[in-house]
């Protein structure tokens, strides 16, 4: 039996064929292009019929499309030798912190390899490896001496850009606890960068004392970065996403850091943000309250991100003034032009 470790590339249709055949003779379909296209490197295991036998990718630091046959091999065999191809290909990449997505009759197999589970629902788990870990991520999130004794609230937020409307969500927290914790999406698939809408949300906030203002990291969950590739529908998809990060939230990050209230602003457009809000509710209960606030309004309009994009776009900023603190506004006057760039080269300005 060949046990050799190969390079597949993807790009070769033939090759891609096989692949996917293989893939889903295991259960793994749903192939979209987003999914494939985050691919940075593929691995295979070909038997001495050069049928493949065992494959992963990775992501970023993320592994993806894990799959193998152990029907020639010892059990397990193929299942340690692919993965321990993978990961010293992303040492190789200086990448030392590791995450992974799997169906949950898989996790204890990863675990096996070192490998520790954060959460899972009844369509998955998602574990993580390295040289750093949740505990740590927290660990470096400012404190209070006596926060154990401390009302502390918690809210996520993209604030792509900040708008009064987040700041309008903040405020009515501030007023209410000893603390609140503002985590902000950490990834960088939005018009704004991850440091910009950071930036943004702490010049917003700078005035409310016990607001902290941190980046969510790795583990407020995007939609990015979740597979979709063993979820039959869409609707699936985002409730298992949804469950995943809220679950992540209420066992991993709000206990080591006594939040015990998550605020939310309702949600009357997105229909992905409204079954977020709806998995909120129902995951994080009765350990963590969850208040949602109804969404602050410039006379008869709700103030969106999503306006403020387009009206970049349409370059018409005047109509959405009334929607911004003074930092996001002077911050996108000056730098207008290159927002409108972005947006030129394809940065999807709708959604949330």
């Amino acid at each position: 039996m060949n046990n050799d470790v190969q390079s597949l590339n993807l790009n070769d249709r033939v090759v891609f064929d096989d692949w996917q055949a293989f893939l889903e003779s295991l259960g793994i379909s749903n192939f979209q292009p987003n999914e494939l296209a985050q691919i940075d490197h593929t691995l295979g295991i070909y038997n001495d019929q050069h049928q493949l036998v065992a494959t992963g990718s990775v992501a970023g630091n993320v592994l993806k499309y894990v799959g193998v046959c152990n029907k020639e091999s010892a059990q397990g065999s193929h299942f340690n030798t692919i993965i321990s191809a993978l990961m010293n290909l992303l040492a190789e990449r200086e990448i030392f912190h590791v995450f992974v997505f799997t169906k949950n009759k898989y996790s204890v197999s990863f675990q096996h390899v070192g490998f520790k589970e954060l959460a899972h629902t009844d369509l998955g788990a998602v574990l993580e490896t390295g040289d750093t870990d949740v505990a740590d991520y927290v660990a470096r999130i400012p404190q209070a001496v006596d926060q154990a004794q401390q009302r502390v609230a918690g809210i996520v937020m993209n604030a792509n850009p900040f708008t009064l409307g987040h700041r309008y969500l903040v405020e009515q927290a501030a007023k209410e606890n000893d603390r609140v914790y503002v985590f902000v999406v950490q990834d960088n698939v939005s018009l704004f960068t991850t440091d910009e809408r950071r930036q943004l949300v702490q010049q917003g906030t700078r005035d409310l004392s016990n607001v902290t203002v941190v980046s969510g990291g790795q583990y407020m969950v995007s939609y990015v970065t979740f597979p979709a590739y063993f979820l039959p529908t869409p609707n699936e998809a985002i409730r298992y996403q949804t469950t995943i990060d809220a679950r992540i939230f209420k066992n991993q990050i709000a206990p080591r850091l006594n939040i015990q209230t998550r605020y939310l602003g309702s949600e009357p457009f997105s229909r992905t943000t409204g079954i977020y809000n709806q998995v909120l509710q129902k995951e994080l209960p009765p350990e963590i309250m969850v208040k949602v606030i109804d969404r602050k309004r410039v006379g008869q309009q709700v103030i969106t991100a999503t306006q403020v994009r387009q009206a970049i776009a349409a370059d018409k900023l005047e109509t959405v003034q009334s929607f911004l603190p003074a930092t996001t506004l002077t911050f996108i006057q000056q730098h207008k032009r290159t927002l409108q760039s972005r947006i030129q080269e394809g940065m999807t300005i709708n959604g949330n």
